[in-house]
């Protein structure tokens, strides 16, 4: 999908908009409805401005100091001793793509007219995506009760001060804005609460860790199925009625890919298989890849409501003439989610792992131990075990599930959180493994498919094109050589779409 430019409205952000805007740089605009409903919402705010209602983050502290009464000429200093005091976080840094990606789901939030901040911050966040202004966000020190520690950090930028890069030069932030011809804007009631409280963190690095995934897991049927032809698998489990009797909408989305991945290979020929039942991790593939992928459909729905929904304490509620407060920055349904996936994905990972030593098995190839070309004179692939099973251990930790794990902070008064943020980024980190897992696995295939030339042996013609990349930037093992170079331009080679393009061409 590539467009010009991403409209938002409040109410249909996806996942794929949110990726073309964080990293490709695509411009956004406010449709001129959410518009009119954020300054309605505003206008709102004010009217309430001058009573005496107690409203939280308005006209009162936050946290502990909720029972402070924060008066009308303060409202500017306070709002910026708000930002000032939450800027909290710690390195590193999150990536210029994954800020932009909180960004512009935050902005879309805001358009909701929930929340009743100045319009003006939503205009400097267009501003700060279309002049490809991105502040310095350090990613850690949030538990998941909204990002305050973090968001703060965005926050800073548009009052003019902490670092940003502008077009990728990192400067102070005032100079950042000068140069694009921006002002620091002015803070109003509210508004320091607005910029800081929300899940626009988790929810942007998750948001592009989606992305990521649903291009994973297709790679993911890719690589076995070439690992397949590789291995002379049976694929009697591939069959369509199979899996249709069984009902699982992953699985069977999985087996259909993997079916259409193996159009025109040897391996439909009748009685081809040496083996009757091929060891699990061949013959369950697409049953753990749907796994993924049932829990990736689950995940989604839920990223989509957070993507598209407000979550702001207190709630501005025009048609009940009210600003309440809430726990609508609650966010452990999909910070579950997440976990979910992370546990899921540690199957997958393992299966690879477990095919990638079978492939270099001669009991169950009949090709070569450790597929050597060379018995005698070159030892192959016998060390770089060690490297796959010791990332997938990576991955089985990350795979632990922190969500429940958490002080009462803030004076007691905060006592429950999820830690989405960690949630997150441990399985960004997951994902970044499994480029590596696969990519070695992949090296595995081809390496198997050219010590097999011969009988009836004939790649199908997806299995064609991913041999034939793999072996542009990594050549058949003849002598032993530095194999680390060999991982490094797989994960490259996955990592940058190019097996994606081969089988959708």
């Amino acid at each position: 999908m590539n467009k010009d430019t991403v409209v938002l409205t409040g109410n249909n952000l996806t996942i794929d908009e949110v990726a073309q805007v964080a990293i490709n740089g695509v411009q956004v605009v406010i449709a001129p409805a959410a518009q009119r409903k954020m300054e309605e919402s505003r206008e709102f705010v004010y009217k309430l401005a001058n009573s005496n209602v107690p409203v939280y983050g308005f006209n009162t502290g936050v946290g502990a100091n909720k029972d402070r009464k924060i008066e009308a000429d303060y409202y500017n200093q306070f709002n910026i001793n708000m930002i000032r005091s939450h800027c909290v976080a710690l390195g590193p840094e999150a990536s210029q793509a994954e800020v932009r990606a909180m960004i512009v789901i935050r902005l879309n939030t805001l358009l909701l007219g929930y929340t009743g901040m100045s319009p003006v911050i939503a205009y400097m966040y267009c501003d700060l995506l279309n002049n490809d202004i991105t502040p310095v966000v350090p990613e850690r020190g949030s538990i998941g009760e909204a990002d305050i520690a973090c968001l703060s950090h965005i926050a800073l930028t548009m009052i003019g001060e902490g670092e940003a890069y502008y077009h990728g030069e990192k400067m102070p932030a005032k100079d950042a804005l000068a140069k694009a011809g921006l002002e620091p804007i002015l803070l109003g009631p509210k508004d320091g609460l607005a910029l800081v409280s929300s899940n626009a963190l988790a929810a942007g690095q998750g948001a592009l860790v989606l992305y990521e995934l649903k291009k994973l897991i297709t790679l993911a049927d890719v690589i076995y199925s070439f690992s397949l032809e590789a291995f002379k698998g049976n694929v009697s489990p591939l069959n369509e009625e199979i899996n249709r009797v069984r009902r699982f909408k992953g699985q069977n989305e999985s087996a259909a890919n993997v079916r259409n991945l193996l159009k025109g290979s040897y391996l439909w020929v009748p009685n081809i298989a040496t083996a009757l039942q091929d060891p699990l991790c061949f013959r369950c593939a697409c049953h753990i890849h749907g796994a993924v992928r049932d829990s990736l459909y689950y995940l989604e729905e839920l990223m989509d409501i957070q993507m598209n929904s407000s979550d702001d304490n207190p709630c501005v509620l025009m048609n009940q003439n009210a600003i309440m407060s809430c726990g609508n920055f609650e966010v452990v349904n999909w910070a579950v989610a997440f976990e979910m996936v992370g546990i899921a994905l540690s199957h997958l990972s393992r299966a690879a792992c477990f095919r990638t030593i079978k492939l270099s098995t001669g009991h169950f190839t009949g090709l070569p131990r450790f597929l050597t070309p060379d018995p005698e004179h070159v030892i192959a692939f016998g060390t770089i075990q060690k490297p796959v099973t010791a990332l997938d251990a990576e991955i089985r930790h990350l795979a632990n599930p922190v969500s429940m794990d958490f002080y009462a902070v803030a004076g007691d008064i905060e006592d429950h959180c999820s830690n989405t943020p960690y949630v997150v980024q441990k399985t960004r980190k997951i994902v970044d493994n499994l480029y590596y897992i696969l990519g070695i696995e992949a090296i595995h295939a081809a390496q198997a498919c050219d010590l097999r030339q011969e009988g009836e042996f004939r790649l199908g013609d997806a299995g064609h094109g991913v041999h034939q990349k793999i072996r542009e930037v990594i050549p058949f093992l003849a002598q032993d050589r530095n194999l680390t170079i060999d991982i490094a331009n797989a994960y490259k080679l996955l990592k940058s779409g190019v097996l994606l393009d081969v089988i959708n061409s």
